[in-house]
């Protein structure tokens, strides 16, 4: 009996071991599966129905595997998918991508116990039926959270692998991103349930086969036909509404792709840059455009700065020296923009004095400054307006845990990263005819809110300002700019992307993409931007709702989560009284 005893234990070891390897595998492949749905080393525009597949294994994963091993899934499989899908920061720094694929992976760890809740502590009460709808909500939860804390980070998020597929997309001037999100994990989350249940030995009795199961389900496969069609409908009428819509005006503008390596700093490389700006800028004055855009910090020399506080000293030493340099360089950029009589928009750093009781320079020529990242509007010799950047870049832009986590903090600045200060207001400008828009910087198209906030204080145009030179990736690029789709959707707005190596491109109000200039090269194109303005075509319900349908699912999650732990706290409670 010994030896039958132990005979078992064994295969049953040599079971959970070949299950176990079963499951990372699955989630090995859910991950690089997903990535692959959006732009990537492979496909340039990314396999974007692949989404709608690939993580019907990590779902049928979490229902088949054990509480102790589901968090570590969680982690493996967020680790995973962003090492891959975000392979590009390590050319921005091989710490950036440790920093990106821990917290990525630890993101994941609630967020599949949550599912796994969802299955057991939910699955028998509901009789199966409403699991995948309520993990649907949890995941649309989690994207949201996610990307709303300090080191929030949208890249990833599975709706963003759909920007290609103009009609199924419509529909997130009125959600967001969260209502398609959640269209998109809906059915995998009920397919995953199904396979687990068909292929383990522990199926129940209608799960025999695929259409029994879906026929179980029949309720909910009805509403979510029923959405389906909903979604498309609404897709082609926008679609052909928008295609038909006659913008309010249009005028022309001339962006510079200047293709400078981010990464190269000092006088040289200023200076460099600025003889190429202005050169291009020359040539497209000849097709007469009325506004000529540069991208983030395409001068990086404080116009502000020095203008406010010239340096005119003869002071000695090489700090001196300096000064005097780029403060002549300022001098040149002032009387460029002087004479170029059209207004000029470009990202460059502004500044202010950091104490006030101290002079803008010390007796070694070091500044006395705060400094944001900035664009500015330059018009008649002066900036007409500045933007300060809302949204700073977490870890490489802004770090507010110096106190908390100083071994962090200094590990930081050990590595090269320098912060910028934060700006708050959502600034519009506007052009001599009345025309205005908003320049979100860098990342911040990547982020909903922060681009209807713009909408909502009465830009009628985006201009994305950004630098994603540094990726040396065309993958990179292209993964931003498929989430600037959005933002053009969410608020029917027109956006005109303006960067330093692309994606500089137009992109109209029902997301259509055009004239996509050549990554990585040096180049302008001149642009007839359509405008739409809020007082004829008003404003959105997302513009005006923002992300009220992912807060929804967030308190929803909440209140199921704690429902499940009331109702296993009653069934432990009732099992011991039946003990006793």
């Amino acid at each position: 009996m010994k030896n039958i005893l132990s005979v078992n234990d064994k295969v049953l070891r040599r079971r959970n071991l070949r299950t176990v390897c079963s499951e990372v595998v699955l989630l090995l492949v859910s991950a690089f599966v997903l990535s692959m749905a959006h732009p990537s080393f492979i496909s340039r525009t990314g396999f974007g129905m692949l989404a709608m597949i690939a993580l019907i294994p990590v779902f049928a994963v979490i229902k088949n595997t054990s509480w102790r091993l589901v968090g570590v899934y969680g982690f493996l499989f967020g680790f995973v998918y962003y090492a891959i899908f975000n392979y590009w920061l390590t050319s921005f720094h091989p710490f950036a991508i440790l920093i990106v694929t821990l917290i990525k992976g630890a993101e994941m760890v609630p967020l599949f116990f949550a599912l796994k809740a969802a299955d057991r502590w939910l699955g028998d009460v509901l009789k199966g039926r409403l699991v995948h709808v309520i993990q649907s909500v949890f995941w649309v939860a989690y994207a949201y959270l996610s990307q709303n804390w300090f080191a929030g980070y949208p890249y990833g998020t599975v709706a963003y692998a759909f920007y290609n597929y103009k009609v199924l997309i419509q529909f997130v001037d009125l959600f967001g991103i969260w209502g398609l999100t959640f269209m998109m994990t809906l059915p995998q989350a009920f397919l995953g349930n199904w396979c687990c249940d068909h292929f383990s030995k522990t199926r129940v009795e209608h799960s025999d086969g695929l259409w029994r199961h879906i026929l179980f389900h029949k309720v909910t496969l009805i509403i979510y036909v029923v959405l389906v069609l909903a979604q498309v409908i609404y897709g082609m009428v926008s679609l052909s509404f928008w295609r038909n819509a006659d913008e309010d005006e249009s005028f022309r503008v001339a962006t510079v792709q200047h293709n400078a390596d981010s990464w190269k700093g000092g006088y040289d490389t200023y200076k460099r840059n600025f003889i190429n700006l202005e050169k291009m800028s020359l040539e497209a004055m000849l097709q007469k455009p009325d506004l000529i855009v540069w991208s983030e910090t395409a001068f990086v020399p404080s116009v502000d700065w020095y203008t406010n506080y010239p340096y005119e000293g003869d002071d000695e030493g090489s700090g001196f020296d300096y000064l005097r340099k780029i403060q002549n360089l300022v001098n040149d950029f002032v009387k460029f923009g002087t004479e170029l009589d059209i207004p000029l928009l470009t990202g460059n750093p502004s500044s202010t004095i950091k104490d006030e009781s101290l002079p803008p320079y010390d007796e070694e020529g070091n500044w006395n400054k705060k400094v944001y990242n900035s664009v500015i509007l330059f018009d008649d010799g002066e900036i007409k307006t500045q933007y300060l950047k809302q949204h700073l870049v977490p870890f490489t832009e802004h770090f507010p845990y110096e106190k908390q986590l100083p071994w962090l903090y200094n590990l930081l600045k050990a590595n090269d990263y320098h912060w910028w200060e934060k700006g708050t207001e959502p600034v519009v400008f506007e052009t001599s005819n009345g025309i205005t828009f908003s320049t979100p910087i860098c990342f911040e198209d990547v982020f909903g809110d922060v681009c209807a906030g713009f909408i909502a204080n009465g830009a009628d145009l985006l201009i994305n300002m950004t630098n994603d030179s540094w990726s040396g990736s065309e993958a990179a690029e292209r993964q931003h700019m498929a989430m600037a789709v959005f933002r053009s959707v969410e608020n029917r707005r027109t956006t005109l992307r303006g960067t330093n190596s692309g994606m500089t491109c137009l992109i109209t109000p029902d997301g259509t993409i055009q004239g996509e200039m050549t990554p990585f090269k040096m180049g302008w194109k001149i642009w007839t931007v359509p405008v739409y303005s809020g007082e004829t075509y008003g404003t959105t319900l997302y513009t005006r709702t923002v992300d009220l349908s992912a807060h929804i699912c967030v308190w929803v999650s909440w209140a199921i989560l704690a429902c499940g732990l009331v109702l296993v706290v009653l069934k432990a409670v009732r099992r011991k009284k039946a003990a006793g």
